[in-house]
C-alpha cells in the first residue's frame, strides 16, 4: 500500500528526494504555492498527508499555510513540515501550533519515509480507536434506549394488567352483587314426596323452589315458567331421570337449563352411566344440606 503525500514549498531538494528515493511506499504529488492549486489538488488527489518542504520561505507563504491548516483539519489530513533546523524553528515561530509533525534535516530519506509512515499509521489507528469507541458508545446508547423502552413497555403492561384485574374484580363484585340481589329458581323433580318436602325445606330460604313428582308434570310446568336449575331424580318410574333429561335437551326452551342428578346408587359403573349423560353434576342420596347448597351455588356460578 502506498501513502499519498501532497508536497509544496521552496525546498526542492527534499521534494526531489520524495520522487527519487521514496516512491516505493509513497506516492508523491507536488502543487504550487497558489491557494487554488492547493485546494484543487487536495480535492482530486485526496492525500494521506500534506508536506510543507520549507526553505527560506516568505512570510506571506507561511501565512497561507496557517489558513490552510483549518482546511486540512476538516479533511483529517496531517500537516507535516520538513526542513533544516533553522527553517523549522522559523516556521514554528511564525505559525505556532500549525504543524502536526516536524522533521528536521539532516534526516536521511529513509528516515523521513519511516517517520511519515509511522505517523500516518498512528493517526489511522487512533482514528480507528475513536471510531470503535463511538461505535461502542452508540451500541451502549442503543442498548440503554432499548432497556428504557422495554422498561416503559413493562410498566405500561403492568398498568394495563392492574387495570384489567381491577375491571375483573369490579365485574366479579358486580356479578356477586347481582347474584345477591337475584333470587334463583330451583325445580326439583322426584317421585318421592317426602324427599321433595325435605329438599324444599332445605332450600326455600335461599331460593324460589318448585317441585314436580314426575317428569311429565315438570315438563308441563316448564311450558309456562322458567327455572335456573333442575334437581332431577335418576331413578323414577315411567319416565326416569335419563329420559327426562333427554326431553329437556331436545326442547329449544329447556335445553340450556343446568341439571344436577340425584341418585341413591353409589356403584362406580352406575355413576359412570350418570356422567355419560353429561349433566352439570350429581349428588348421592341421602343429601346433606350444605353439600346440596354448595353444588347448586357452584353450578349457578359456572353457568352465569
Amino acid at each position: 500500500m502506498k501513502y499519498k503525500i501532497l508536497l509544496t514549498g521552496r525546498n526542492h531538494v527534499v521534494i526531489d528526494d520524495f520522487f527519487s528515493h521514496l516512491h516505493d511506499s509513497i506516492e508523491p504529488m507536488t502543487t504550487s504555492a497558489r491557494w487554488d492549486d492547493i485546494v484543487t489538488h487536495l480535492h482530486y488527489f485526496k492525500p494521506d498527508a500534506f508536506c510543507y518542504c520549507t526553505s527560506n520561505e516568505v512570510k506571506e507563504y507561511i501565512s497561507q499555510m496557517i489558513s490552510l491548516k483549518s482546511l486540512l483539519q476538516q479533511e483529517n489530513i496531517p500537516f507535516i513540515v520538513i526542513g533544516s533546523g533553522e527553517d523549522c524553528a522559523k516556521f514554528e515561530r511564525d505559525a505556532a501550533g500549525v504543524a502536526d509533525l516536524i522533521l528536521r534535516k539532516p534526516l536521511k530519506a529513509s528516515a523521513i519515509e519511516e517517520r511519515i509512515i509511522a505517523y500516518i499509521d498512528e493517526l489511522r489507528q487512533e482514528e480507528e480507536r475513536r471510531m470503535e469507541e463511538e461505535r461502542q458508545k452508540e451500541e451502549r446508547r442503543a442498548a440503554e434506549k432499548k432497556r428504557q423502552e422495554e422498561e416503559r413497555r413493562a410498566v405500561e403492561q403492568m398498568r394495563r394488567e392492574k387495570e384489567r384485574r381491577m375491571e375483573e374484580a369490579q365485574s366479579v363484585a358486580s356479578k356477586q352483587a347481582d347474584k345477591q340481589k337475584k333470587r334463583y329458581h330451583i325445580l326439583i323433580i322426584d317421585d318421592d314426596s317426602n324427599m321433595l318436602r325435605t329438599m324444599k325445606e332445605q332450600l326455600h330460604e335461599r331460593y324460589d323452589v318448585a317441585t314436580a313428582i314426575s317428569g311429565k308434570i315438570a315438563l308441563k310446568f316448564l311450558e309456562k315458567r322458567r327455572t335456573d336449575l333442575i334437581l332431577l331424580d335418576y331413578e323414577m318410574p315411567v319416565d326416569n331421570g335419563p329420559a327426562v333429561l333427554e326431553q329437556l335437551r331436545n326442547n329449544e326452551t329447556t335445553k340450556g337449563i343446568p341439571v344436577l342428578f340425584l341418585t341413591g346408587v353409589s356403584k362406580r359403573e352406575k355413576i359412570q352411566q350418570v356422567l355419560a349423560l353429561k349433566p352439570q353434576g350429581y349428588l348421592l342420596k341421602p343429601i346433606d344440606k350444605e353439600k346440596l347448597i354448595a353444588a347448586i351455588e357452584s353450578t349457578l356460578a359456572r353457568e352465569a
